[in-house]
């Protein structure tokens, strides 16, 4: 295996969700500087759901014009313009234009359905041409793609994003409207340290994350060193091309997937047939089921869970769960186990730990054990855990569809939004209309 292939696997894939995963992570700093204030959270959601219009597009077109879309084009063009849109956010973030009577930060949302055009649109154009590398880059992929969650959240960490502390604060109240007589009462209020660099330089730096993706993907199409890396056999849509390459490669097969006998016959028309119809409709409804849970879902009451057990607690998880991601899908790496049934139990594990989760965020901001140190440790595992079982379970879905050809894949990455759209469309009248979390106050919050 070439190194130097895994290593621009990885960059490359890293590019796949930086810029937005970057955007929700600097939001507070961002927020108390535009009309918007904590709303624009809610504006995000619409604005990233909206942007679906992309993938919608590319899987339009290879369901009905199979081929006549340029794929390596299209991910110039998108990689292009999630490079623009973050540079040019660094200078128009903070710049408002009157609307309907009301200042509204209209650069800043324009630039973010931009931006999250380019990332909904990499789910379905990402992974196909990873299509062209060998089985065991695809796993290389989807740890850069959890790099891309993690390196915006450890630079943020290092910025002093949402750094609080809670300090005294004296208030006077009148005791009579007819003498002047008042008593002091003291009071905690938060206080958000100022952050080690602005919001314009961390735009700059996921302007330059994007720049090394397209570096990435150019040597990916032109270096060498990645060519040799090609596999033997070329896949058209659906059908593996009959060369003697191709049937010396799927001689090997067996040796890399050992629970797929070597001389099955087709049980469906998707794919190389290996699966039966119900099998595929099992193996979409969870991949759908879980980027529900952990790209919307659980993702937009995290701080609801969190918070109430100290903002250590809130940063904590946060930032265990973005490593959480990339560490699965480096144990998938040497554990590509591909039993469907290994797939469901996990899968069940991961949703029950969601559940917990959910339920902390729905007593917040009086959880369970809220005034021990237990009830911050548990909640930290319980969202370690989660994310591992999950992005385990999403990797094995996409090494098992990478199997069944490029249209496989491109039907992976629109399930992928597919579930993020129904989380999305569930969560948001929750948590944005009908506002049926509640936060409480993280200095003065007293529970029984």
């Amino acid at each position: 295996m070439s190194l130097l292939t895994h290593l621009l696997a990885c960059l490359f894939g890293m590019g796949s969700w930086v810029s937005i995963n970057g955007l929700w992570v600097e939001l507070p700093l961002i927020v108390p500087q535009i009309p918007e204030g904590w709303y624009l959270p809610s504006y995000l959601s619409v604005l990233i759901q909206m942007a679906n219009v992309g993938p919608l597009f590319v899987t339009l077109m290879h369901r009905f014009r199979p081929g006549a879309l340029n794929e390596t084009a299209v991910i110039y063009v998108i990689i292009g313009l999630g490079t623009v849109a973050s540079f040019l956010m660094a200078f128009f973030w903070k710049e408002t234009v009157v609307v309907a009577g009301l200042p509204r930060s209209v650069a800043l949302l324009v630039l973010t359905f931009f931006l999250s055009a380019v990332d909904c649109t990499s789910s379905v154009t990402f992974l196909p041409f990873m299509m062209r590398l060998k089985p065991q880059y695809l796993t290389t992929y989807y740890i850069g793609e959890g790099v891309s969650g993690l390196l915006p959240a450890l630079v943020a960490l290092i910025q002093g994003v949402g750094v609080m502390h809670c300090i005294n604060s004296t208030q006077s109240l009148n005791h009579t409207l007819n003498t002047s007589n008042s008593a002091l009462t003291y009071d905690l209020q938060a206080q958000y340290q100022p952050a080690n660099f602005s919001a314009e330089v961390f735009f700059f730096f996921l302007s330059a994350m994007m720049l090394v993706c397209l570096v990435a993907f150019l040597l990916l199409n032109y270096h060498p060193s990645v060519a040799r890396e090609h596999p033997n056999g070329r896949y058209t849509n659906r059908v593996k091309e009959k060369s003697q390459k191709n049937r010396k490669w799927a001689e090997q097969k067996p040796m890399m997937d050992p629970y797929r006998p070597a001389n099955q016959k087709q049980r469906s028309s998707f794919g190389t047939g290996s699966y039966s119809w119900m099998q595929v409709f099992y193996i979409f409804v969870i991949l759908a089921w879980a980027n529900a849970l952990t790209n919307v879902v659980l993702p937009s009451v995290q701080s609801y869970s969190c918070m109430p057990y100290g903002n250590n607690a809130y940063h904590l998880s946060a930032t265990m769960a973005a490593v959480s991601n990339p560490l699965a899908c480096f144990i998938a790496m040497f554990f590509p186990i591909r039993s469907l049934l290994l797939m469901g139990a996990l899968t069940v594990t991961g949703s029950g730990v969601g559940a917990y989760i959910m339920a902390m965020a729905v007593l917040s901001p009086c959880p369970l054990l809220v005034n021990e140190t237990t009830g911050g440790v548990i909640i930290v595992l319980a969202w370690i855990l989660f994310v591992l079982t999950l992005s385990y379970v999403k990797v094995i879905i996409g090494v098992i569809l990478r199997d069944e050809g490029h249209s496989a894949l491109v039907w992976c990455g629109a399930v992928v939004q597919l579930g993020s759209l129904l989380g999305a469309v569930t969560m948001f009248p929750v948590v944005s209309v009908y506002s049926y979390f509640s936060s409480g106050d993280p200095c003065n919050t007293k529970c029984p």
